[in-house]
């Protein structure tokens, strides 16, 4: 009788000799029953072994899968969150990691949804990154948020302020009494403006309309003339500003003034800027505003591995990453290791900048 099958103590490290042992030689030899079922099961349970190891890198390995929050599909945000997981997907037969980065509510959106679970990384403005550590203005009810960690800096982004030419807006202050979309609850430019009309005494009840659309609605809705004026925060040139001013007659509106110049002063991620002219159809001239950082964060939540790879992906590849969007043409490696972090740095992102020397 033909030697035992496998059995649960049986090693795949003889599937090969499995499956020669189940196939016939060319003789006279006639096979029972009994026989035929023995190497049906020898069979079986070669393919088995080989299929396992086919795959031991993959699919039988610790396949992970991260979530990066952006923001809309008109903004910066979702191109940063798509370009990270574009890099990240193409050493995922090596990693394992497999990355999805969906369009999202924004800043303080993403800093909510990492905090709860839903998603491993996010996209958020420097001074959300703070006021989510600190438990300050949308965070406040949460309370502080020791566990978030930051994992590295992206681009500028300005406040700004785009107006229908015929809206007679100059200036911030010209917004009173118009149309205007504030931006949509869990919006870093929602959370923004509203730090500047607290700065400013004001409320939504000095807007003739305080809209809350989407950033990737509100440039339709600024030349359907449904609002007067929109803000964004965002990284330049960003898509739905072009939008808005190449299909529309629209202008960059100056954010200066006392005010303004004391908020910037009193936060240590807030700094002035300028929306440089040309840019924009309709805006020849520089445009002085303020404006944070955009930042990639995480919490302690992700493990060391998974940050350090998705790092690495990024920093490995900085030049394809800086080709992804115009805004990252003036990223340095080493700014990126410091600008807008207020959090700690993750571990996983401190290995890997420690091992380029980007950080002692």
């Amino acid at each position: 009788m033909p030697g035992r099958v496998i059995g649960r103590s049986g090693s795949c490290e003889k599937a090969p000799s499995l499956i020669l042992q189940a196939v016939p030689t060319a003789t006279n030899k006639k096979y029972s029953l009994e026989d035929s079922e023995i190497m049906n099961k020898r069979l079986i349970v070669a393919a088995a072994c080989l299929l396992m190891t086919s795959v031991s890198g993959t699919a039988f390995s610790a396949e992970k899968y991260v979530t990066i929050g952006t923001g809309g599909q008109t903004g910066v945000y979702y191109v940063v969150g798509q370009s990270i997981c574009k890099l990240v997907n193409r050493d995922s037969a090596k990693t394992g990691l497999k990355c999805t980065a969906p369009s999202t509510g924004g800043s303080v959106a993403n800093l909510n949804s990492i905090r709860s679970g839903n998603q491993n990384m996010g996209v958020a403005q420097s001074d959300q990154q703070f006021n989510a550590m600190e438990g300050l203005g949308a965070f406040a009810d949460q309370g502080p948020w020791k566990e978030l960690r930051a994992v590295f800096g992206v681009h500028p982004e300005l406040f700004t302020v785009i107006a229908r030419k015929d809206a007679g807006i100059k200036s911030f202050d010209d917004l009173k009494g118009k149309r205007v979309n504030i931006g949509n609850p869990g919006s870093g430019q929602r959370a923004t403006i509203d730090v500047i009309m607290e700065a400013k005494g004001w409320t939504n009840d000095d807007f003739k309309l305080a809209s809350e659309l989407k950033s990737s609605e509100q440039a339709q809705a600024l030349c359907d003339n449904k609002i007067d004026a929109m803000v964004f925060v965002v990284g330049h040139p960003s898509g739905s500003i072009q939008e808005a001013t190449s299909s529309c007659e629209a202008v960059v509106v100056p954010v200066t003034g006392a005010e303004i110049s004391k908020l910037v002063e009193s936060k240590p991620y807030y700094a002035m800027g300028k929306v440089p002219g040309g840019m924009y159809t309709g805006t020849d001239a520089d445009v002085e505003t303020f404006g944070v950082v955009a930042t990639f964060v995480s919490s302690t939540a992700s493990d060391e591995d998974t940050i350090y790879a998705v790092v690495k992906a990024v920093f490995d590849n900085f030049d394809r990453f800086k080709a992804l969007h115009p805004a990252f043409a003036v990223l340095d490696k080493e700014h990126m290791v410091t600008d807008g972090l207020s959090a700690p740095l993750h571990d996983g992102a401190m290995k890997y900048f420690k091992e380029k020397g980007l950080m002692k």
